[in-house]
């Protein structure tokens, strides 16, 4: 049987409208903005502009993850290394890794920076910190945080914004779970250490000079 001709334009013209969204959708458009396209009023080279802006967003972003990915594939690192930190992840800890992952919530790119060269310049006291066990004496642990206090003043020195984040909101709900990782991964010993070198540390920065030397090691 003959087909009306009266609608063949129009069904050439809707086959055509299938193609034009097919083409466009290939370029990566979505279709609520291929239908607003029709009714906006927005010019075919205006939404081109806008869909290249987005697009150059998207390669940006999958290159800094590709760069994530290579530098994770070339240092072997496992699932629980934070972002950046690959090149120094033989030298930290399990607990050292989260502690830096849950840290890393605290900080803008600028702090997260500061971390990664913080956690590659500082191994030496890092590695007597970890070898403090949770049954270490006074003396001990006094020994330890003599060790840290310096290389915490330093770490403030030279990146002060680790020492005094800035905690929008959204940042501000890390500190609780922060405190709780500390608790839960590092001995009561490694607890103390901290809190006495930070304490050292602090006083230091006050007076302007060195950590103040313990009464054991004034006599020289």
């Amino acid at each position: 049987m003959e087909r009306d001709r009266g609608f063949e334009p129009y069904e050439t013209a809707h086959l055509v409208r299938l193609l034009q969204i097919a083409r466009l959708r290939e370029l990566g458009m979505p279709l609520a903005d291929i239908a607003e396209l029709e009714t906006s009023g927005e010019t075919f080279t205006q939404t081109l502009r806008t869909l290249d802006a987005q697009l150059a967003e998207s390669i940006a972003r999958s290159e800094v993850l590709r760069a994530e990915i290579a530098e994770l594939l070339e240092h072997h690192a496992e699932a629980d290394v934070p972002a950046g930190f690959a090149s120094v992840a033989d030298a930290l800890t399990p607990a050292d890794r989260a502690i830096v992952m849950i840290s890393e919530r605290l900080f803008d790119e600028q702090g997260r920076k500061d971390l990664r060269e913080i956690a590659a310049e500082h191994q030496e006291a890092d590695d007597a910190f970890n070898a403090v066990p949770a049954d270490a004496d006074e003396e001990e642990i006094d020994a330890v945080a003599s060790q840290l206090a310096p290389v915490l003043r330093t770490i403030h020195e030279e990146h002060p914004g680790t020492r005094t984040p800035p905690l929008v909101p959204e940042r501000r709900a890390a500190l609780p779970d922060l405190t709780q990782a500390v608790a839960e991964l590092y001995n009561p010993a490694q607890v103390e250490v901290l809190r006495r070198a930070y304490v050292l540390a602090h006083q230091a920065e006050a007076d302007g000079g060195a950590p103040p030397v313990r009464e054991d090691q004034a006599g020289g």
